[in-house]
């Protein structure tokens, strides 16, 4: 296997971001999130930007169609012979299928899906510990990166803030959100012999080096 093509999932809060950024430099792979996905082709305007952009503006849910369309359309933006990390995305099973019919249009076979795991109390409490600066957007967390002096950005010196959706109500609803909709993606991966599960409850460090033990396995095979 030159380079891995491969799936993060978990719930918001157990680091599958912060390990996707992490690896794509480690392995010379391309991160992308269906978010970074979407404000791409919308500030493209391009035709899917425009058609996503109707959804965005009018707080409408994008079709699962259409958010495979996106993807699909990244990837066709990689370079060519590029491995690359899909972060947080497919969202649903019917995503996940129309995924994997497009890749194997593509000739692109998926390689591995990596399951962060990390129970929901703690998921709560990584959360609502994440401040961001009100000037340069640096991100923090009061657990395991904590800013040098309390409530200042380490980068800037203006304020940190706690987002409106990192309250603890918000978070427990997208939990919710993502046992209905998310957790059959395991069973749908599992059946196919792609998922690796990854304890998220460590260090940074220690969970990469998890990651990377799974990618150099994928590699080896």
């Amino acid at each position: 296997m030159a380079r891995p093509r491969l799936i993060f999932l978990g719930p918001p809060g157990t680091g599958k971001g912060t390990q996707a950024a992490r690896m794509a430099t480690r392995y010379n792979l391309t991160a992308c999130s269906s978010g970074d996905a979407l404000r791409d082709e919308i500030r493209e305007q391009s035709e899917i930007g425009r058609q996503v952009n109707e959804y965005v503006e009018s707080g409408t849910l994008v079709p699962d169609e259409l958010i495979t369309d996106v993807m699909l359309a990244a990837i066709d933006k990689f370079p060519e012979s590029s491995g690359f990390i899909l972060d947080g995305f497919p969202r649903t099973v019917p995503q996940a299928e129309s995924l994997a019919v497009g890749m194997e249009k593509r000739s692109l076979p998926l390689d591995g899906v990596l399951d962060f795991q990390l129970d929901h109390r703690k998921i709560i409490e990584r959360i609502t510990s994440r401040r961001i600066c009100s000037n340069c957007n640096r991100t923090y967390n009061l657990l395991f990166m904590p800013p040098a002096v309390a409530g200042q950005c380490d980068a800037c010196g203006h304020k940190l803030l706690q987002r409106v959706d990192d309250c603890e109500d918000v978070i427990a609803t997208r939990l919710a959100t993502y046992e209905e909709l998310t957790v059959p993606l395991v069973s749908y991966y599992t059946t196919r012999n792609l998922l690796h599960r990854i304890d998220a409850d460590a260090a940074p460090d220690q969970v990469a080096e998890a990651v990377a033990a799974v990618i150099d396995r994928l590699l080896e095979s």
